[in-house]
């Protein structure tokens, strides 16, 4: 198990918020930061508005890497148009998330392990990068060996979350396509997210 999956449940607590909507999350229970001090509530100064919605971001997507979110900031900053919606679109193309999305698997922690370990096919090849970015059209499925894993079963007939417009899905075959890239509006986060503090953060 990794130290990012097993730490899953912290990074809920020190943001405060349940960030994957989990039933099992312990902020359900103890809405205030883990620790001797957790429930003493201080007012965020504009830097820790900034700094708290750059964690939550880089947190619901399976803790990213700073220096790989940074450069996922420079990416939305290239590209024309608004920075925030730039920076949601990366993110939500990234193959972990893409198989979140589809409802391969239960949490975007299982679905980079599960891109890691090869069971993902991107246009019909192998792909088991998470980070690689799913363009506009392509197919994503699951190899057919690793289709009666319960992990998969699970998740696809849990009623937990619904696969988003922006792709569409076929649970049977267990195959998807990613139809366009996504507004903020269009993605369903259980917490508010706030990519325009995050970009300020940044071009500070």
């Amino acid at each position: 198990m990794t130290k990012r999956l097993k730490s899953k449940y912290k990074i809920n607590r020190r943001l405060g918020v349940n960030l994957w909507g989990r039933p099992k999350s312990p902020v359900n229970v103890r809405d205030y930061r883990p620790g001797e001090h957790g429930q003493r509530r201080r007012k965020p100064s504009d830097y820790g508005l900034q700094l708290a919605a750059k964690q939550k971001l880089k947190g619901y997507y399976g803790n990213i890497s700073e220096r790989r979110f940074q450069r996922y900031y420079e990416e939305a900053v290239r590209r024309r148009g608004d920075m925030s919606e730039n920076l949601i679109g990366v993110l939500e193309r990234r193959l972990d998330a893409v198989v979140y999305r589809m409802k391969y698997v239960p949490t975007v922690f299982a679905a980079r392990q599960f891109v890691n370990h090869g069971h993902i096919k991107v246009n019909g090849r192998r792909v088991n990068i998470p980070s690689y970015q799913v363009r506009d059209g392509d197919v994503v499925e699951i190899k057919e060996k690793s289709r009666e894993l319960p992990l998969v079963l699970d998740a696809i007939e849990s009623p937990e979350r619904d696969v988003p417009e922006y792709m569409d899905v076929d649970p049977k075959k267990m195959r998807g396509t990613f139809i366009r890239q996504p507004k903020l509006a269009d993605v369903p986060y259980p917490v508010q997210m706030e990519p325009n503090l995050v970009i300020e953060y940044y071009s500070r």
